[in-house]
């Protein structure tokens, strides 16, 4: 399974928010958006061997953690406000320590980036890392931030993590989950 994990540092953390003002008004969900749709649209297709974790920080509960599975998504079109108006189902859902189910592939839970870290040991895309095109064999697991950088406590406890960089610029969160998935396209790279 190819996993990315995305940081949003001011995304909020319930349904409190109009899809006309994702950059705005929901703390910057319009690039988690983008994330989702890079993990999972081909031409006329989805990625079923893809998951899409969103760490939410932002007002006014955080940390929560929205799952997009590629196996059992449903509903989504590729535009943002699709991917938004399924983020918002989901935030509308109570939700404790335990994934639950909000539309089909869609999933919520109470729990941050030191609980996704406790269950898999994802690489850090971060221009500082070494060249993806150098790696022999690339993890298939990976985390990155939206718009902000990592925050002092992220970086504390990610600076055990194999660094991988995409390239000499700094691209979008989202361009950056095109490419790294690009690569894995050209080395054959399948479910695990």
């Amino acid at each position: 399974m190819k996993q990315f994990i995305v940081i949003g540092h001011r995304a909020r953390t319930d349904g409190d928010f109009s899809l006309n003002d994702m950059p705005g008004g929901a703390g910057r969900m319009d690039v988690l958006c983008r994330c989702v749709n890079s993990s999972f649209f081909l031409s006329h297709d989805l990625r079923r061997d893809a998951e899409c974790y969103l760490v939410l920080l932002g007002e006014p509960d955080p940390p929560k953690t929205i799952l997009f599975r590629g196996d059992t998504l449903r509903y989504l079109s590729p535009d943002e406000r699709s991917a938004g108006s399924l983020i918002k189902k989901a935030l509308a859902l109570p939700c404790d320590e335990e994934f639950r189910e909000s539309t089909p592939g869609v999933f919520v839970r109470r729990g941050g980036l030191e609980q996704i870290l406790s269950e898999c040991n994802p690489a850090i895309l971060d221009e500082g890392g070494t060249d993806i095109r150098d790696i022999e064999e690339l993890p298939s697991a990976y985390l990155l931030s939206d718009h902000q950088n990592f925050s002092e406590s992220e970086s504390a406890m990610t600076e055990h993590l194999q660094q991988v960089s995409v390239g000499p610029a700094v691209l979008h969160a989202d361009h950056t989950i095109t490419v790294v998935l690009n690569e894995m396209d050209r080395r054959g790279k399948t479910s695990e």
